[in-house]
């Protein structure tokens, strides 16, 4: 069985140096490149054709979310696990709007890497379990909240459609192209749904999607 190829990519040699010991035990993995900044692993990317890149979220330079959409751009068969010290909404929505497969913790233990790696290999979606655990708490209580008003039907069916595609990652121009629409067109639209919904950033938008069910919560879940 052919092995799982990683391309490791982050500023910090130790830490890059720890996470190839730690996968170089694994039977099924291979690292097949290290990139010390997102530039850099842009330009490996072709070169060593990785499975997964695990990219720093917080690097100098190029920033780790334009160089995740360019790997996804000339490799799209290729899935971005970002690894951050950042327990934070509004980078998780960033992540899911560029298509990157999977969102963990640098502070998670070694299993984890090692299960995110493995769940987005086999075509799925990974969210760091203390993340997740988070946003369904939000949730569960937007959803008690006494002051929630049920503001989905006032949505049109356009709004609802460019809705689901931004809350699955899509980016404006991708929806734009999706719908055969200018990208004003698309703007004016997701203005027009964040403020029927009241939403005001990307975190809450996925938030409220996964709540009405329009994307399911179940493919942020780690395999069980």
């Amino acid at each position: 069985m052919a092995k799982i190829r990683v391309l490791l990519t982050d500023d910090h040699t130790l830490f890059r140096q720890g996470i190839r010991t730690l996968l170089t035990a694994e039977g099924d993995i291979e690292i097949v490149g290290e990139a010390g900044s997102a530039a850099e692993a842009v330009a490996l990317v072709p070169e060593v054709r990785p499975d997964i890149v695990l990219m720093d979220i917080g690097m100098t330079g190029m920033s780790s979310f334009e160089a995740t959409r360019l790997i996804r751009k000339q490799r799209p068969e290729t899935k971005v696990i970002f690894l951050s010290m950042y327990d934070d909404e509004d980078y998780l929505a960033e992540t899911v709007e560029i298509g990157a497969s999977g969102y963990l913790l640098k502070e998670s233990p070694a299993d984890q890497l090692v299960s995110a790696i493995r769940e987005v290999h086999r075509g799925g979606n990974y969210l760091s379990p203390r993340l997740l655990s988070r946003l369904v708490d939000d949730f569960r209580q937007q959803s008690h909240s006494p002051n929630r008003q049920p503001r989905f039907g006032t949505l049109t069916k356009r709004e609802r459609e460019i809705m689901k595609l931004l809350a699955e990652g899509k980016s404006v121009k991708e929806v734009a192209t999706a719908f055969d629409l200018s990208v004003k067109t698309v703007e004016a639209h997701k203005f027009n749904l964040m403020r029927k919904l009241d939403i005001h950033n990307k975190a809450q938008l996925v938030q409220y999607a996964i709540q009405k069910k329009i994307i399911r919560l179940a493919e942020l879940l780690p395999a069980s």
